[in-house]
């Protein structure tokens, strides 16, 4: 009973966390790449038009397989980078909280990273690779215990 609640837990927190990510993909979306570069560019992000790219895909396809549970140390990987970036580009300078502080990057970045790398049994990760695993180990426990 209790892993069936945990395994929702987690649903609900990647869906959480990949709609926040979603809505400013989106964003950055409408702006388009080549405003969203110099946004990046003005801000000192080197390689602005490859880190606008990188932030729109990873912002919007990436939350669709966030939510899915679809890769999720790869897209994890991406969020951490992202709120990184966030963080020392433009957000750290004015503190944990107020206007434009960083409390929402943190989050954002430390929840997708514990949610990232424990998907839970709901997601397409656990589906594709890690019941053939866990189903694997237990036939090796079988013939181990015989």
């Amino acid at each position: 009973m209790f892993d069936r609640v945990k395994d929702v837990a987690l649903l609900l927190g990647r869906i959480g966390v990949a709609v926040v990510f979603f809505a400013h993909g989106l964003q950055k979306w409408d702006s388009g790449v080549g405003a969203t570069a110099g946004m990046f560019d003005k801000i000192g992000i080197p390689l602005p038009t490859f880190a606008a790219i990188f932030v729109i895909v990873l912002e919007v396809l990436g939350s669709i397989a966030f939510v899915a549970g679809f890769l999720l140390p790869l897209i994890t990987l991406g969020y951490v980078i992202d709120m990184v970036g966030a963080l020392v580009s433009v957000h750290g300078a004015n503190g944990l909280t107020g206007d434009g502080g960083y409390e929402l990057v943190l989050v954002l970045g430390l929840a997708a990273l514990a949610l990232g790398l424990n998907g839970g049994r709901l997601s397409l990760d656990h589906v594709l690779f890690w019941r053939r695993r866990e189903a694997r180990l237990a036939s090796t426990r079988e013939f181990e215990t015989a």
